[in-house]
């Protein structure tokens, strides 16, 4: 019997494995779950997993598997109505109120991407059939054991001008099929989750559309022979959630993957070679409008936890009265009502494309991933602006627990709450808006969707524009 899995098997597996991962000059050696800078967030990550196993969160979370009849999570859910791309919606945020939006690459990201690719498995068959049938066994595979997945679609930052061959030297590329399966050599860069989940997946996002060798596909387990992870710094500092609170528990390491030869197996491979699946991968699977769905659906909460930050900050410091206070107060509820908007609408006007998919409505997610990199870095600057000193004058949890902690207590009391409560507060709002982590959060805010003049691009070349224009022409033609 497997199915849905508990936080427990989910650590299990994954110090079970061997997988190469490098942090600070050092190969990680021993449980990966105990390691300083991946513990906060395996345990953030485990507690998703138990959720599927509340009795009263059962029917939101899980629904019966086709095949084997057990529980799976709804995030392979693959929506044929208005009322399971809802299900999802719910889904997705109950896990998010659990992180409270931090993290990007929860289990729910890499699923949703799974189930599009094996909606649209029949576009591999282009390359082959096998190729196809893979991508199926795959998602059920994963599906079926409650995997969890992260990924790779970036090349090294090396030459990013158009002439630039240094960047397509060093990225990882096909360098050859053999009879046992198809050998990458090179590297890619910001794997999200790397060495804490299952398996990676590799597809060709930015790949060079004139280059059968980064025209590839395929996912292997992390300890594959050949696969290195070179990890980032932690910013996990402190095992403290007072000291940092968001950085202790939502800190997703990124790194740098290289590949040396390694095997990807055939059964594993989902395309080699192939420059038309390579192009029309992720316009006609409507990999888009599902991936933009579900991290809308996050960034809701994510928004709602940054508004009850600030509420509670004006409540803290009792500065509710000024007007400019208000008006930086209203600027962040209409960034969660115009989220909530977007999401809606992407529902309302969902429909069933090629795939048998209830497809959300692509124009208010382009207009989502669009607004969000740009509101998000003002959500932060209200938090430091409405702050102030507050984000400088937090002493940590060590510090209450002096002899100093009395004087602390009392000196740096709010309207409201003793110094430790206070800073406590603070805490939490230098974390989001200054941190390293915050940092981070922000960047990755910028960039999650890729370059945003690129992305204005996609919106105007992608975005529905046919009934604007009949309004404008009927007008004309009027006598």
């Amino acid at each position: 019997m497997m199915g849905i899995s508990t936080g427990k098997q989910y650590i299990d597996r994954i110090n079970k494995r061997n997988t190469n991962i490098w942090i600070d000059g050092n190969r990680i050696t021993g449980n990966i779950s105990e390691h300083p800078a991946f513990k906060g967030v395996m345990a953030s990550q485990a507690k998703l997993y138990d959720l599927q196993h509340k009795q009263e969160l059962k029917d939101l979370m899980t629904f019966e598997s086709p095949k084997s009849g057990n529980l799976i999570g709804t995030s392979f859910l693959d929506p044929k109505t208005k009322e399971d791309l809802e299900k999802r919606r719910l889904m997705i945020q109950e896990w998010a109120k659990a992180h409270a939006g931090m993290m990007g690459r929860s289990p729910d990201y890499m699923n949703t991407i799974l189930m599009v690719l094996n909606a649209a498995s029949d576009l591999f068959s282009v390359e082959d059939d096998q190729c196809a049938e893979n991508m199926r066994n795959y998602y059920e595979y994963i599906r079926e054991n409650d995997l969890s997945l992260t990924h790779v679609f970036v090349k090294p930052q090396n030459d990013r001008s158009k002439k630039g061959v240094a960047s397509e030297n060093i990225a990882a590329r096909m360098i050859k099929e053999t009879e046992e399966g198809i050998i990458i050599n090179g590297s890619r860069i910001l794997a999200t989750q790397a060495g804490m989940t299952d398996e990676i997946l590799v597809y060709p996002i930015g790949s060079n559309a004139n280059d059968d060798a980064f025209a590839y596909a395929f996912a292997i387990p992390c300890d594959t022979p050949g696969l290195t992870f070179i990890c980032r710094e932690s910013f996990a500092y402190k095992d403290s959630h007072y000291d940092h609170p968001l950085g202790s528990r939502y800190d997703e390491m990124d790194a740098v993957v290289l590949f040396d030869d390694v095997l990807v197996p055939w059964e594993r491979v989902f395309l080699h070679g192939n420059l038309v699946v390579n192009s029309l991968l992720y316009t006609q699977s409507h990999f888009f409008e599902h991936i933009a769905h579900q991290v809308v659906s996050k960034n809701v909460i994510k928004t709602e936890f940054i508004l009850g930050t600030i509420e509670l900050i004006i409540k803290s410091i009792n500065i509710s009265e000024y007007q400019h206070i208000k008006e930086k107060f209203s600027e962040v509820a209409i960034a969660l009502e115009t989220m909530k908007g977007f999401l809606y609408q992407s529902e309302k006007n969902a429909k069933i494309n090629q795939w048998g998919s209830m497809m959300p409505d692509p124009n208010p997610l382009l207009a989502a991933v669009n607004y969000y990199p740009k509101i998000y870095p003002r959500l932060m600057e209200i938090i430091q602006l409405m702050s102030a000193s507050g984000l400088v004058a937090i002493p940590n949890e060590q510090d209450f627990q002096a002899d100093i902690g009395d004087d602390l207590k009392k000196h740096l009391q709010s309207a409201n709450q003793d110094g430790y409560d206070k800073v406590k507060l603070f805490r939490l709002a230098w974390d989001l808006s200054m941190s390293a982590f915050g940092s981070r959060q922000q960047l990755y805010e910028r960039f999650f969707f890729g370059d945003p003049v690129r992305l204005a691009n996609q919106l105007y070349t992608d975005y529905k524009r046919e009934s604007s224009i009949n309004l404008v022409k009927e007008f004309l033609e009027q006598d």
